[in-house]
């Protein structure tokens, strides 16, 4: 984890950093900035249609009674690639762009359900009551939920 947050803090801005500098140097620094700003403009209208479709997608779904598993990816996808439009650098909006086209995007959601589906994925459901406290990691499928009783000496989230 560590290593990934020094990946994303230190690296990549510093190769963007290098890649924005070459291009500069290729095509001069005007022109750079007219790029940047270009690619995020596509990449903002980009972000807008391919958002309204997993939108649309996410309430025929919900409406045709299925549970919309890929839409919801898609949607995080999505607003991943609108984030990665905000960092300037031609490195993050490339891959925001790829994230926004339908195709590059359905790769990503089926490795992340692959992921999910294999016992990777961050939420694991187990259906039932428990009976005794369960080691740290499992999670409860819960219908209901009651506070405990609050007052002197029983610590509860009172009313």
């Amino acid at each position: 984890m560590i290593g990934l947050l020094f990946l994303l803090f230190l690296v990549v801005p510093v190769v963007e950093l290098y890649v924005i500098v070459q291009v500069a140097g290729g095509i001069g620094v005007p022109e750079t900035i007219l790029l940047l700003i270009g690619v995020s403009v596509v990449g903002v209208w980009l972000a807008k249609v391919a958002g309204l479709g997993v939108l649309s997608r996410f309430q025929r779904t919900v409406r045709a009674g299925r549970v919309p598993s890929a839409e919801v990816i898609d949607g995080a996808l999505v607003l991943l690639a609108a984030a990665l439009m905000l960092t300037p650098g031609f490195l993050s909006d490339l891959l925001a762009i790829l994230l926004l086209l339908p195709p590059t995007r359905a790769l990503a959601r089926g490795a992340i359900l692959r992921r999910i589906r294999a016992g990777g994925g961050i939420v694991r459901v187990v259906a039932g009551a428990p009976t005794a406290p369960r080691p740290s990691g499992d999670v409860w499928d819960v219908d209901s939920w009651e506070d405990p009783p609050s007052g002197p000496g029983r610590p509860g989230l009172g009313r």
